[in-house]
């Protein structure tokens, strides 16, 4: 199949590139105010300034040697250094206060200052006489033409001042950026209003997710055309929350919901109304309100929204001020004094258990909309979408890797085959085939093969022998889920894996499917201890899994013998320290004694089924390691002839 559909470009900004560049700009900067400084404020010593009196007086007394002129510049150097005439150029008095000379208390004498070079001007006036004085003292005379400085030298001398005010410039506008336009905008609404026009989203697009379109569909009624509602006297939930895990096409939905309905569309994340200053998270959320009431009927997203909408007062100490003050802003805005009948605000979480209750109760987000991973029917049409703009064998069934991909999201599958496209590009393949969607989703599900780890032939012995394990008793029990494949190649989550995949999903879960989960989990370790009489760490995550599932089929479920029809709670993933420290636990300490005493039970109970099954399957058992250390992967179909168990056979793998 061959189907094909242009691509949808996509820019996006890429904030906080400049920091190296600004860094070096304000080195530049620095080393430029020295260098300017230095030439400003350090004069090096030169010729000794005296007044044009004085030259005269040196000239006639012979003491000049020789000038230069240029314009009104005159400067020279004398035969015999002469004194500093001008007192105000002698050095300042001493500390006790005596100027240069002879000290009248002492009588010692200090040395004067002179000079041989000097400077000096002509007058306004002119001196006529000047030249004729100068040759009949013997003075060599050396005139210069005064030459006016170029523009382009000007130029070059103001450059730096130039520069160094456009680059403060330059920082002041970035500045300005900050708060999305300027100092005086921090408050503004960072929202973007989703243009239809460039690309617009229905729910044609959105694979999938029946229950929750059929709900929207109700706000897409509404927002199209209100008056049909309210003749009914009914009202629309003024706020709806898309729950659900991540990648399950929450944002989609939303977007699908303003391209049906044809009105505005405000989109923000929780984060975006969090700044460094305090009130302006406050002041946003009152700015978008404003915005999505002069557009009304509109809609406003709020992605993410337990970034500002988490519980009040949680942890000690109480909570983030700026958050909360925040949060009860959007409150009010929902449902407060001032009410909004032509806004709907719909928002989008995989954190609902940790939301303030405010925000759920009616007349804010009264409707929580379930978005779940996808069921095997929808998990085709979300591969059918994916796929059109990729090439793929004609012999690729879509619909077994639909049913090979239970649990993964919308964005698991495109993951899967944008990996599988990858893989296919890097063999030099025109078209996708089944191997790289195989090869992709053994990446996505249990990491990259290490392909220079080289196992030693026992190590390879030992993973063989455990990895069957697990295979025959999978194959073997009635209630196990099938057999999809046994590798031993390792990779970057584990040096092995026995692949099950469900023929259906499961929603409910049985007694007798949890205890034959428990001893599949069992077979790795009771291989090891029926062939090798040791155990080895490669059983670590089974054991974890298989206490986590017995644990709940104690505490939670009710599906021990000691406590068959009592739930009695277990540890909460506590998001806040401050509920974690007020937990108390539902029973006592001789309860809690029995209680790991009877997931002990289920666990060795697990444990000799396994270890029983293996024993009389022995043969099989050789021979799939065997097989194993050969090959290094086996299909399901191989496992269950190998086993020999004609009923479990005929069973199709996906």
């Amino acid at each position: 199949m061959n189907r094909k559909e242009p691509d949808k470009k996509k820019t996006g900004g890429n904030f906080g590139a400049g920091r190296p560049v600004n860094l070096a700009v304000w080195y530049f900067l620095t080393l430029l105010f020295l260098f300017f400084a230095y030439y400003l404020f350090w004069t090096p010593a030169g010729p000794t300034r005296i007044s044009y009196t004085e030259f005269l007086e040196q000239v006639r007394a012979g003491n000049v040697q020789s000038i230069d002129v240029e314009g009104h510049e005159i400067t020279g150097t004398l035969k015999e250094p002469a004194p500093i005439p001008d007192v105000e150029e002698l050095p300042a008095p001493g500390i006790f206060g005596e100027a240069q000379g002879e000290n009248e208390e002492d009588g010692r004498d200090v040395q004067e200052e002179t000079y041989e070079a000097f400077i000096t001007y002509l007058p306004a006036f002119g001196h006529q006489d000047l030249l004729e004085l100068l040759e009949a003292h013997q003075v060599k005379v050396h005139t210069h033409p005064e030459i006016e400085a170029p523009f382009w030298y000007t130029l070059l001398l103001l450059l730096p001042f130039f520069l160094i005010i456009g680059l403060i410039y330059y920082q002041y506008r970035r500045f300005q950026g900050l708060g999305g336009g300027g100092l005086s905008s921090f408050g503004k609404s960072q929202a973007k209003l989703y243009d239809q026009s460039q690309e617009s989203v229905t729910f044609d697009d959105v694979a999938g997710a029946r229950g929750a379109k059929t709900e929207l569909e109700e706000l897409v009624m509404y927002l199209k055309d209100p008056r049909k509602v309210r003749e009914l006297g009914a009202e629309v939930p003024r706020g709806a929350m898309l729950v659900g895990p991540p990648g399950t096409g929450k944002t989609l939905l939303a977007k699908a919901v303003a391209g049906e309905a044809g009105v505005p569309f405000f989109s923000i994340t929780g984060s975006d109304f969090m700044e460094m200053f305090v009130g302006i998270g406050a002041k946003r959320v009152r700015q978008l309100f404003e915005d999505a009431k002069k557009n009304a009927p509109s809609i406003i997203f709020i992605d993410e929204l337990d970034a500002i909408g988490r519980r009040r007062g949680a942890g000690v100490g109480g909570g983030h001020d700026e958050r909360e003050q925040t949060l009860n802003q959007m409150l009010s805005e929902m449902d407060g004094f001032e009410s909004n009948h032509d806004v709907i605000v719909l928002s989008a979480t995989n954190r609902p258990d940790v939301l303030d209750p405010a925000l759920l109760r009616p007349g804010r987000f009264d409707r929580r909309i379930l978005v779940d991973l996808p069921t095997t029917e929808d998990r085709r049409k979300i591969i059918d979408v994916y796929v059109r703009n990729k090439t793929v064998a004609e012999d690729v069934d879509l619909d077994r890797l639909a049913r090979g991909t239970p649990g993964f999201s919308g964005a698991d599958i495109k993951n899967l085959l944008n990996e599988a496209a990858l893989l296919a590009a890097r063999k030099s393949k025109k078209v996708i085939e089944n191997e790289d969607l195989e090869e992709a989703r053994d990446k996505i599900m249990m990491g990259i093969a290490r392909e220079g780890m080289a196992l030693t032939e026992e190590e390879k012995r030992l993973v063989a022998y455990h990895e069957a394990g697990h295979a025959v008793v999978g194959a073997k029990l009635k209630y196990a889920d099938p057999i999809h494949k046994v590798s031993i190649v390792p990779r970057s989550q584990s040096m092995g894996v026995t692949q099950q995949i469900p023929e259906k999903e499961k929603y409910i879960l049985q007694r007798e499917y949890l205890g034959d989960r428990l001893a599949v989990m069992m077979g790795g370790r009771a291989a090891e201890m029926m062939i090798f009489n040791t155990t080895t760490s490669g059983a670590g995550n089974d054991l974890q899994q298989a206490t986590k599932i017995a644990r709940k089929m104690v505490l939670e479920w009710g599906m021990s013998g000691r406590f068959e029809h009592m739930a009695l709670g277990s540890p909460r993933e506590n998001v806040f320290l401050g509920e974690e420290i007020a937990r108390q636990r539902d029973y006592s300490e001789a309860t809690a004694q029995e209680v790991d005493s009877e997931v002990e039970s289920l666990l060795h109970t697990a444990y000799s089924t396994a270890a029983n099954l293996l024993k009389e399957n022995r043969a099989a058992m050789d021979r799939l390691a065997e097989e194993l250390m050969e090959n290094e992967e086996i299909p399901g179909k191989r496992v269950y002839e190998l086993v020999g168990n004609a009923k479990d056979t005929m069973k199709e793998t996906p």
